[in-house]
């Protein structure tokens, strides 16, 4: 899926969020999501990938403990994002000069 909330109002995320989750846990198949939606990657992933942007490589993982979706404002998705941004902004530092 490749950054299919991205022109949503976040009402309408939400309820695709749980929807999304609602499939993967019937169907247990495997989802593959991209998105540069931070909060929205922390939210759903059990793993999370920080690709380079010069040549489009993995620099960094995150394993995820399973869990349907946390709540978007529980403090385990924000230490998470906080993390994740962090490094995308290394990244991109790296990259601007």
């Amino acid at each position: 899926m490749d950054e299919p909330f991205a022109a949503l109002d976040a009402i309408t995320r939400d309820l695709l969020h749980e929807e999304l989750t609602r499939i993967w846990n019937e169907t247990g198949m495997t989802v593959i999501f991209v998105t540069h939606n931070v909060r929205e990657a922390a939210r759903l992933s059990q793993r999370v990938l920080l690709m380079s942007s010069r040549p489009g490589r993995i620099i960094r993982e995150w394993d995820v403990a399973d869990h349907d979706p946390w709540p978007l404002d529980s403090p385990s998705v924000a230490d998470l994002a906080s993390q994740i941004t962090s490094e995308l902004r290394q990244e991109i530092r790296r990259h601007a000069k």
